[in-house]
C-alpha cells in the first residue's frame, strides 16, 4: 500500500460525493469539525454531514511529499455552500479553502488526519470572526445584531422572545426567519428598530415600537410563518414571547466639553451652556 496513492484516492472519494467511499479509503479520519477520531459508520456519518453543506466538492492538489508509509497532500477546495456550517446559514455562494492531509499507512489501511483554518473558512462565507467565553462562573456569553431604521422617539412598547434551539443547524434556520420577519417589520408604521442577541441554546429579539397599538405588526406573514414552523413544523424545543410598556424611561448626556451629566429632555443645560440633543438612540 503506497500512502500517496491511498491520499489520492480518499481525496477521489470525496469528489465523488461518496460518504460510504469516503470512509472505506481510510480506517481513521479527524479534521477540526470531527471532535476527535471517526472510523466506520460515524466517519460515513461526517462525510455525509460535510457533503450536505458543501456540494459539487473541487479538490485540487496542489503538492504531494511522502513516500509508501507517509504523505502530506497539500489542497485547495472549492465548494458551493448548500447547508448550515457552525451556525452560518448557506450563503449559496462558492467558497475557496487551503488544507493538507496527512496519510499513513500500516497494516490496517489509510489513516488521514484533515487540517484546514475555520476562521478561513467562515471568512469565505462572508462572516467575520468574534471570540468570546462561554460562560464563566456567573455569567452566559453570546453575539448580537441590531437593525435600526432611523426613527428616535422613545419606545411606547417592546416586544421580548425567544427560542430555545438544538443545535447549529436549527440555529441557522431560525436566523433565515429572523431576517425575513425583521424585513417585514422595517415596512411597518410604528416599528422603530430591534435588537437580536444568541446566549447559550437561547436565541432572543427585542423589537421597538413606537406604542402598543403598533405590535400587531409583527403578525405579518414572515412571523406567521415562523410560528407554523414551531407548533406545526417541530422548531425549536420552546419559545417564549411578551410585550413590555415602560414604566419610567431616563436618558443621560455627558458634556463633551466640562464633562458635566446633563439629563435629556428637560430642557436642562450644563455649567457651559450645553444642551444634549433630546432625541432618543434607539
Amino acid at each position: 500500500m503506497d500512502a500517496r496513492k491511498l491520499a489520492e484516492d480518499h481525496l477521489q472519494a470525496w469528489r465523488d460525493g461518496d460518504p460510504g467511499a469516503v470512509a472505506a479509503t481510510a480506517v481513521t479520519y479527524s479534521d477540526p469539525d470531527t471532535g476527535g477520531v471517526l472510523e466506520g459508520p460515524a466517519l460515513t456519518a461526517h462525510a455525509a454531514a460535510v457533503l450536505a453543506r458543501f456540494r459539487n466538492l473541487r479538490f485540487e492538489v496542489d503538492r504531494v511529499v511522502g513516500d509508501q508509509d507517509a504523505a502530506v497532500v497539500s489542497w485547495t477546495l472549492r465548494a458551493d455552500h448548500r447547508d448550515a456550517y457552525l451556525g452560518m446559514p448557506a450563503t449559496g455562494g462558492a467558497i475557496t479553502v487551503s488544507g493538507t492531509d496527512l496519510v499513513t499507512v500500516d497494516g490496517n489501511g489509510a489513516h488521514v488526519r484533515r487540517g484546514f483554518d475555520r476562521l478561513a473558512l467562515a471568512e469565505a462565507l462572508g462572516y467575520t470572526a468574534r471570540f468570546v467565553p462561554g460562560a464563566d462562573e456567573a455569567r452566559e456569553f453570546g453575539v448580537s445584531a441590531r437593525a435600526a431604521t432611523g426613527r428616535t422617539e422613545r419606545p411606547g412598547a417592546l416586544v421580548l422572545t425567544w427560542l430555545e434551539v438544538r443545535d447549529d443547524a436549527e440555529a441557522a434556520d431560525v436566523d433565515l426567519l429572523s431576517v425575513e420577519i425583521v424585513k417585514s417589520l422595517r415596512a411597518a408604521r410604528g416599528f422603530l428598530g430591534v435588537t437580536t442577541f444568541d446566549i447559550g441554546d437561547r436565541k432572543f429579539t427585542l423589537s421597538a415600537f413606537d406604542r402598543p397599538e403598533s405590535v400587531r405588526a409583527i403578525h405579518a406573514r414572515p412571523h406567521q410563518r415562523a410560528m407554523r414552523r414551531f407548533f406545526k413544523g417541530g422548531l425549536c424545543t420552546r419559545v417564549h414571547t411578551s410585550v413590555w410598556h415602560p414604566v419610567t424611561a431616563r436618558d443621560f448626556a455627558r458634556c463633551p466639553d466640562c464633562s458635566a451629566v446633563v439629563a435629556v429632555g428637560t430642557d436642562a443645560a450644563c455649567g457651559c451652556g450645553w444642551t444634549p440633543d433630546a432625541a432618543s438612540t434607539l
